[in-house]
């Protein structure tokens, strides 16, 4: 049986470093992330996203997620994940495609890094929940991960504060 790669799903609500987490620790342990599909497609729609939309990147990020699974990295890290785009699904349209439910389930993810709100939320073109609603949807993510029995983490810190916090979870687990 495949031990490897590990899992590691970088999460939390908006502003809160995960690209900037996941892409410091793939540097850390010398090995892939996967880059968060949503930001990149959003930034280069000329319209509102749709429904559709969301259930491309949702694909995407699946994809991404088989294609590197079968590698025989140690670890991989991943720049959100499907949690976020269900409860993205229920906040924006009030209903999620069938299927995610199942893949949230069937994909093996060993350890959630969940980015706290202790950093400050920056603006910009992509970001929609700001203030209260950060603080909502960073409890939503928490009681997800909760609720699928999903072991997980909360990094707090501040640039290598964060980064050397989120490796001694990594390490301890691993």
């Amino acid at each position: 049986m495949k031990q490897y790669p590990k899992i590691i799903a970088i999460t939390g609500a908006e502003s809160t470093g995960k690209s900037s987490l996941a892409k410091s620790l793939s540097e850390h342990y010398n090995v892939p992330f996967i880059p968060e599909y949503a930001r990149a497609y959003i930034q280069n729609l000329n319209r509102k996203y749709t429904f559709e939309d969301v259930e491309y990147i949702a694909h995407q990020q699946l994809k991404q997620y088989h294609e590197l699974t079968q590698s025989n990295f140690k670890v991989i890290f991943l720049d959100t994940w499907l949690l976020i785009t269900k409860i993205w699904f229920e906040v924006v349209f009030n209903k999620v495609p069938d299927w995610i439910e199942k893949e949230i389930i069937n994909c093996n993810i060993d350890l959630f890094l969940v980015c706290d709100t202790d950093l400050p939320w920056m603006a910009d073109p992509v970001r929609e929940n700001g203030g209260e609603n950060r603080n909502l949807l960073q409890s939503k993510y928490i009681d997800e991960i909760k609720k699928y029995g999903f072991p997980f983490k909360v990094v707090r810190g501040v640039d290598q504060n964060r980064i050397q916090n989120a490796i001694a979870f990594i390490d301890k687990q691993f």
